[in-house]
C-alpha cells in the first residue's frame, strides 16, 4: 500500500469526523491535503489564507488521534479565543499559561491522557521542564501557529520560536505542523530548516482573499474618511493607527462622530482595561477597536466586516496578516488603507536605524509597499504576485478595478519640481515649492530671491493640480525625501529622473464616490429586516451572553441564515445544516427549533 493510499484511508475517516464534529460535509482549500500528511505521521507546512480553516488542520487531528496534539502559540488571548471554539464542538482541550489559575488541573488531566489539545506559548514550549511534562503522556502531533514567527525574514519575528527545535526533535516520532497564513518564498524556506520539516511538506494553499474588497485612498480627513466607512460597515471593524498617542486620539473621535462603541487598544494602556477592551470587541457583533499592531495575532474573531489603515503598515506582509483579519467567516468585508506622503518619509528615515544587513530587505519591502499603494492596475494582483502567484490580470474587488483610476505621463513635471528642490537648495517644504513653480509673488519667495530662478513660473495653471499628487508619489517611491527642518531634498532615483533616464507616472484618483462603501454593505450576505434571521440572532446573543462566550462560538451568521433559509423541523433536519456537528446540536438544537417554529 502506498503512501497516497494510507492518506485516502486517512481522509476518509476524516471526513466522517469532520460531519460528526464541526458539521461539514467536506473540507475546504488545501485542507484535506494538509491532513493526509499529518494523518499518516508525516509533518507539513501548511501557509493557508486567513480563514481558510487553518485551525480544523490541527484540532481534527487531536480529537482523532491516539494522546495530545501540542499547539504553540504566540499570544494567551488568541489561545484562549481559540480554546472556547474547540471545547464548543466537544473537543477537550485547554490552555497552560501564565493566566490560568487551572493550571495544576491541566497538568493533571494532560498526565492522565485526558486532552485532546493543548495550547501553550512558545516561551513556556522552549524549557526544559515542560520537555519533561511531555515525556510523561503519549503525544499525537506538535502545531506551530503563527509559523512566519520562527523566521528572521518574517514580518512578526519571535525569538522564543527560534528555541523550539530541541522540544521537537526530543520527539522525532511526533509530526510537526506549522500553520502560517503570510510568507514569502525567504521565509518559507527559513520555517522548514528552523522547524526540521522536509522541503515536500510545504503545502502551498494561495493567499486570495476574494471576500475582502480593497482600497487604497489617500488620507485627507481620518476622522471623517473613516467614520464613512463605519457608516457603510455596521459591523464590527479594526482601524490601525501608527502610534499610541494616535489610536487614543481616533478613538475618541470617531466616537464623538460615530456614537458607536470604539475602544483603544495599545500596549501603554493600564492591563486590566486592555483585556476589557478586546473581551468586549471578541463578544460585540459592531463595535470597532482602534489599534497598533500589537492588536494583530491577539484575535480570533470570524465577523469582522473591515478593517482601515490610518497609515501605511511595515510592509506588504504586514498588510496581508492585518487585513486578513476581516471576513474569516467568508461573508464580504472591505480592508482601506488611507496614506500620506509622509508615512513614507517616515518609514525611509527609520530604515538608517536598522542594522546594516536588514537595510537593504527592509527597502525592497517598502519600496513593493509603495508600488501597492501607487499602481493603477489591479490591487489584488499586485499583492498576490509580491507572493509568488499568477493571478489574472483584474479581480473586479478592489477599488482600482471597480472604478478605474487614469493614469498620466508626469516625466517632464517631476524634472521641473525636482529641479526647483534642487535650485531652492533642497530646504523647503511643498507649499513654498508650488508657489516658486507656479510664479506665486510671494514676499517670501522675492526675500530669497527665487523669483529670479529660471523655475520660477514655469508651471501653468492645469499643470499645478498635479503637483500635490506627484509630490506625493515621489516621496513614496522615495525620490524625495524630507529634511530635518520640514523642507524636500532629492534622494533615490531623483538623477536619473532629472537626466530623463527614468519616466514618472502618476494616477489620477476618480471622482469621489461613496459607491465601494455602500457595495461593501449591500453586498453583505445577512439577510436584512428578516424577522426569523434576527429572532435567532437575538438567541444566540442570548445564549452567548450566559455562557460567556462571543456569540459566533455558539454558530456563525452563516449558519443563522441557512437555518433561516431551510426552515428545519427537527433535529435530523437540523443536523444537516452546515456548521451544526454533534454536540452543537444536543446543546443548541432545540432552542433554535423552538425560534424557527414560533416565526
Amino acid at each position: 500500500m502506498t503512501v497516497q493510499d494510507d492518506a485516502d484511508k486517512a481522509l476518509d475517516r476524516a471526513r466522517n469526523a469532520l460531519r460528526d464534529i464541526f458539521g461539514y460535509s467536506d473540507f475546504r482549500g488545501a485542507q484535506d491535503e494538509v491532513l493526509g500528511r499529518v494523518l499518516t505521521g508525516r509533518s507539513a507546512l501548511a501557509v493557508m489564507p486567513t480563514g481558510a480553516g487553518k485551525s480544523l488542520t490541527y484540532q481534527l487531528p487531536a480529537a482523532m488521534l491516539e494522546g495530545t496534539c501540542v499547539t504553540i502559540s504566540p499570544l494567551i488571548a488568541l489561545m484562549h479565543d481559540q480554546l472556547r471554539s474547540a471545547r464548543a464542538n466537544g473537543i477537550r482541550a485547554a490552555t497552560l499559561t501564565s493566566a490560568d489559575a487551572d493550571w495544576r488541573e491541566t497538568i493533571d488531566s494532560f498526565r492522565a491522557g485526558e486532552l485532546d489539545l493543548l495550547y501553550v506559548a512558545p516561551e513556556r514550549a522552549s524549557q526544559p521542564q515542560f520537555r519533561e511534562l511531555l515525556a510523561s503522556t503519549r503525544l499525537s502531533l506538535f502545531a506551530i501557529d503563527e509559523a512566519h514567527c520562527v523566521s528572521e525574514w518574517g514580518h512578526d519575528f519571535r525569538p522564543d520560536y527560534r528555541q523550539l527545535r530541541p522540544l521537537l526533535d526530543s520527539f522525532p516520532d511526533v509530526p510537526r505542523l506549522a500553520l502560517t497564513a503570510t510568507a514569502d518564498a525567504r521565509t518559507r524556506a527559513d520555517i522548514l530548516g528552523q522547524l526540521g520539516i522536509p522541503a515536500d511538506g510545504l503545502v502551498l494553499a494561495g493567499f486570495d482573499r476574494p471576500n475582502i474588497r480593497y482600497a487604497i485612498r489617500h488620507r485627507d480627513n481620518p476622522v471623517r474618511q473613516i467614520a464613512g466607512i463605519m457608516a457603510d460597515n455596521p459591523g464590527p471593524g479594526i482601524v490601525y493607527a501608527p502610534t499610541r498617542r494616535k489610536v487614543e486620539d481616533l478613538a475618541a473621535k470617531l466616537a464623538d462622530a460615530t456614537g458607536r462603541d470604539v475602544r483603544p487598544y495599545h500596549a501603554g494602556l493600564d492591563p486590566e482595561e486592555r483585556k476589557a477592551n478586546q473581551s468586549a470587541f471578541v463578544a460585540s457583533e459592531d463595535m470597532v477597536v482602534v489599534a497598533t499592531i500589537a492588536f494583530g495575532m491577539g484575535i480570533d474573531k470570524p465577523d469582522v466586516r473591515f478593517v482601515a489603515h490610518a497609515g501605511i503598515p511595515k510592509s506588504i506582509e504586514a498588510y496581508y496578516q492585518e487585513t486578513g483579519r476581516a471576513g474569516r467567516d467568508g461573508d464580504p468585508a472591505i480592508a482601506v488603507m488611507l496614506w500620506g506622503a509622509g508615512d513614507f518619509a517616515t518609514a525611509r528615515q527609520r530604515l538608517a536605524e536598522l542594522p546594516q544587513d536588514r537595510q537593504m530587505e527592509e527597502r525592497e519591502r517598502l519600496n513593493a509597499l509603495a508600488m501597492l499603494v501607487e499602481t493603477a492596475e489591479c490591487r489584488r494582483a499586485v499583492l498576490l504576485r509580491h507572493f509568488g502567484e499568477d493571478p489574472p490580470e483584474r479581480c473586479g474587488n478592489c477599488d482600482n478595478c471597480l472604478e478605474r483610476p487614469g493614469v498620466t505621463d508626469v516625466t517632464e513635471l517631476a524634472r521641473k519640481l525636482l529641479s526647483a528642490v534642487y535650485r531652492t537648495g533642497q530646504s523647503f517644504g511643498f507649499g513654498h515649492l508650488k508657489k516658486v513653480l507656479t510664479g506665486s509673488q510671494d514676499e517670501r519667495i522675492r526675500q530669497r530671491q527665487h523669483d529670479r530662478l529660471s523655475v520660477f513660473g514655469i508651471v501653468g495653471a492645469e499643470d499645478a493640480r498635479l503637483l500635490q499628487p506627484l509630490s506625493r508619489a515621489l516621496q513614496a517611491r522615495g525620490a524625495l525625501i524630507p529634511t530635518d527642518h520640514g523642507g524636500l531634498a532629492l534622494a533615490g532615483d531623483a538623477p536619473a529622473i532629472l537626466k530623463g533616464e527614468k519616466a514618472v507616472e502618476i494616477v489620477l484618483p476618480p471622482k469621489k464616490s461613496s459607491r465601494s462603501g455602500r457595495q461593501a454593505r449591500n453586498g453583505a450576505a445577512n439577510p436584512v429586516g428578516d424577522p426569523l434571521f434576527d429572532a435567532l440572532r437575538d438567541l444566540r446573543k442570548t445564549l452567548a451572553e450566559e455562557q460567556q462566550v462571543p456569540p459566533y462560538v455558539i454558530f456563525h451568521d452563516s449558519v443563522l441564515r441557512d437555518m433561516a433559509a431551510q426552515r428545519p423541523r427537527s433535529q435530523d433536519q437540523m443536523g444537516r445544516i452546515s456548521g451544526v456537528g454533534a454536540k452543537k446540536l444536543d446543546a443548541y438544537g432545540e432552542a433554535f427549533l423552538k425560534v424557527i417554529r414560533e416565526n
